[in-house]
């Protein structure tokens, strides 16, 4: 019987009795597969095109690395997509460039739910060979003016709304989890001046149905998602 292939790591298992004088490579063959899996770095170009990555039978491939860096400029929305059926966990760093159009990055198991990376985060992500779900997320800070507003925010972000110019607009997620967050910061001081409106995107905030004016200069304000029912709700709200 020829060698079969393991399901998350695709590692050449080979059958009793089979490649005689070939045990040597293929179990080399495996350990770099092994150390690709615990300590492997890829620094992936995503700007350009949407990039399926590989699991190789018997083979290092791009999909086994441990650490993926996300770079480029990004030209349309972007996805990276994990092969389905294996279970895999990982961790993306976003080091792309989004540009003022505003250009998305997600993560997914083929045919599954894609997950939107924050602008500037590094993620711990699981693929349970269905979809794949975040874990521990790092955050980063992206910067809104009004040349990118109005802005769809993700779980996640960090927002450094500048209104120097003019008053900006930034969207809550439409179809948040329970705890997730945006936090929305007034890196210039002038919401007084021009605002900062939050824009509830079909789902209360403090349980009512209008949208958010921040308008105290310097304020910072964290939202968090309950329910249905109360919507977002202040984590915190300074000035």
């Amino acid at each position: 019987m020829a060698s079969t292939y393991s399901s998350d790591l695709k590692l050449e298992l080979i059958t009793t009795g089979e490649k005689a004088g070939l045990w040597g490579s293929i179990t080399n063959t495996n350990l770099e597969i092994l150390q690709q899996s615990s300590s492997g770095y890829l620094s992936l170009a995503v700007g350009g095109s949407d990039i399926t990555l590989s699991l190789d039978n018997g083979a290092p491939s791009n999909g086994k690395n441990l650490y993926i860096k996300l770079t480029g400029t990004l030209t349309a929305n972007r996805t990276v997509t994990m092969p389905a059926s294996a279970e895999r966990v990982f961790i993306l760093e976003d080091a792309t460039v989004r540009g003022t159009s505003n250009r998305t990055l997600s993560v997914l198991t083929a045919s599954g739910t894609a997950l939107a990376i924050p602008v500037g985060a590094t993620m711990l992500v699981k693929s349970d060979g269905t979809n794949t779900t975040k874990g521990i997320t790092q955050k980063g800070y992206n910067t809104i003016t009004d040349s990118n507003t109005p802005y769809t925010s993700i779980s996640g972000d960090q927002i450094f709304a500048n209104t120097t110019a003019n008053p900006i607009t930034i969207l809550l997620p439409a179809s948040p989890d329970v705890g997730d967050e945006v936090t929305i910061i007034d890196t210039r001081g002038t919401w007084g001046s021009n605002n900062c409106i939050i824009n509830r995107n079909g789902k209360p905030i403090n349980s009512g149905t209008a949208n958010l004016t921040l308008n105290t200069n310097g304020q910072s304000i964290t939202l968090v998602y309950i329910d249905s029912t109360r919507g977002w709700a202040y984590k915190t709200n300074t000035a």
